[in-house]
């Protein structure tokens, strides 16, 4: 603002103007990004917009290893944000009343077929599952994100 006021003084009006609109366009794009983002939260409620992430990024940048366990942050299924879970990181065990334990072979068998099933069901639904993620990511887009 100071160099605004010694345009001004200095009759240098053309450079004042110049000034006040890079200012105004300065101000005018925060707001349009804070109502965008507004907007965005209002529409996509139960989606946060600072923990998008695609099973490849959760990988990396939402797990974190601690010892024999490990913990995601966040995660978004079926439109819930789910927070803080922490999961063993031994093949095997399972973490019960906060404490790693050996699973039992029935329990392993009924993951395995389960895992099993439900990859044959994920196989089959992925067209509808891509034709939604496209949906809403030209939503997302529409709206400025």
């Amino acid at each position: 603002m100071k160099d605004l006021v010694l345009k001004l003084l200095s009759n240098k009006f053309v450079e004042a103007k110049d000034l006040l609109d890079a200012k105004i366009n300065d101000l005018f794009n925060e707001k349009l990004n804070e109502i965008k983002l507004k907007v965005a939260s209002e529409l996509f409620e139960d989606y946060e917009l600072e923990c998008y992430l695609d099973e490849s990024t959760e990988q990396s940048a939402n797990v974190q290893r601690v010892g024999r366990a490990r913990i995601i942050k966040f995660r978004v299924r079926k439109g819930v944000v789910q927070r803080r879970k922490k999961f063993s990181a031994v093949k095997g065990w399972t973490i019960r009343h906060g404490q790693l334990t050996r699973m039992m072979p029935a329990e392993r068998r009924n993951r395995r077929i389960g895992s099993m099933r439900s990859k044959a069901k994920r196989r089959a639904e992925l067209p509808k599952t891509l034709r939604k993620r496209r949906i809403s990511i030209r939503k997302r887009r529409s709206v400025g994100l």
